[in-house]
């Protein structure tokens, strides 16, 4: 695969500079996972590099996607009258996610156990995390299903939306703050999420069928918790972040444009995305669901990244990204019937888009390690002669 130096050498100047900055004030975070991964990484060998802890945690969120893309394609499995996802499959995919998020959790515990911390590594994590994004909710998903007793599937196109920007909210905060506020959502929602996968393979979808209270169902509740999450918890603090910053004259963008100037490329995705939902002649939504959520998470999560990069070397946001303009074209002609077989169109720009996203992950990585004189997956110092 030929690589390109994605990376500019403005950025690299600042990649030298960069100091890693958070702040995580969850109680869960603080008080229960931050110790038992304290305890757990003592366990771990020296020579396990963070990044391959990284990876492995990812992959496994991967794993829970295919492996309900086995049993679920088309997110009908849970409904009556269909055959079901097997109950080891959700017993699986409970310790899959769970392992995926202790893996996170020790990865940094890891690199400052083994003085292996640098900024390659923070961007593969969270480069990670933004792509994690779409697979955790497609699997989730896979519990309610799209039948007349669980989610549509245009209500879980929002919903992961919702997510997507939930997730881009904390690096635009880092943006123009410089410190990363985790937000309180991914621990709880991790931890939930593990313990619901395997109640469900005891207790069968059916129960989630069951009213919560009086008429409202868990569906309903799964769709109000996200929301409600975002936007009342999420959303409200990373304006406080910011505002706070504003005041005390730490805030590292003092043009509202240049301030918001992240938003651009996501908000044209969303558009770009919900018009292509709104007005495929075929219903694309309703015929290949997970085939566009995942287009949907890897083209987000290939702008995502290019913040987090300008953020991290403390460079301007780039207003555009260049995958949108491919998308503009490739939305048009579905919509306008252009191309016929929509179907097989999707497919075709999925793929294109998984392949310019992993070009552009092991570009990156490359260009760093070779930056900072490192190999990403082995604490072994690279043969420079």
């Amino acid at each position: 695969m030929a690589l390109y130096e994605y990376v500019t050498q403005e950025q690299l100047v600042g990649f030298d500079k960069y100091k890693y900055s958070a702040v995580d004030t969850n109680p869960l975070s603080v008080y229960i996972m931050h110790p038992f991964w304290n305890f757990l990484v003592k366990f771990l060998p020296t020579w396990l590099a963070p990044n391959l802890i990284t990876f492995t945690g990812f992959m496994f969120l991967v794993l829970n996607f295919l492996m309900l893309a086995f049993y679920d394609f088309s997110f009908n499995a849970s409904s009556a009258g269909h055959e079901h996802v097997p109950s080891w499959v959700w017993v699986a995919a409970g310790i899959f996610n769970f392992l995926a998020y202790t893996l996170d959790g020790v990865d940094g515990k890891q690199a400052r156990r083994t003085n292996s911390s640098t900024p390659l590594g923070e961007l593969f994590d969270h480069g990670l995390d933004s792509w994690a994004c779409v697979f955790f909710v497609a699997t989730v998903y896979s519990i309610f299903g799209r039948g007349p007793s669980g989610v549509s599937v245009v209500t879980l196109y929002y919903i992961l939306w919702v997510v997507l920007f939930s997730f881009i909210l904390s690096h635009w905060e880092k943006y123009n703050t410089g410190i990363l506020f985790l937000p309180w959502g991914y621990d709880m929602s991790q931890v939930t999420i593990s313990l619901v996968y395997l109640v469900t393979a005891v207790v069968g979808v059916e129960t989630w069928y069951q009213p919560v209270f009086w008429t409202l169902l868990y569906r309903d509740l799964f769709t109000f918790m996200i929301i409600a999450c975002s936007f009342t918890v999420t959303l409200p603090m990373s304006l406080y972040n910011v505002l706070k910053a504003h005041r005390s004259n730490t805030l590292k963008h003092s043009s509202l444009y240049e301030a918001f100037l992240p938003f651009l490329s996501p908000v044209l995705l969303f558009i770009l995305s919900t018009a292509w939902v709104v007005f495929s002649p075929s219903n694309i939504l309703e015929l290949q669901p997970r085939v566009y959520y995942l287009m949907v998470g890897t083209a987000f999560a290939n702008v995502t990244c290019k913040l987090i990069v300008c953020q991290m070397s403390n460079t301007r946001c780039q207003p555009l990204s260049w995958l949108l303009l491919p998308m503009t074209a490739v939305v048009l002609s579905a919509v306008t019937g252009v191309l016929t077989d929509e179907t097989m169109l999707l497919y075709l720009w999925t793929a294109a888009v998984v392949f310019a996203h992993v070009h552009y992950g092991i570009s990156v990585v490359q260009q760093l390690s070779g930056h900072f004189h490192i190999l990403a997956f082995s604490l072994t110092k690279p043969n420079c002669n």
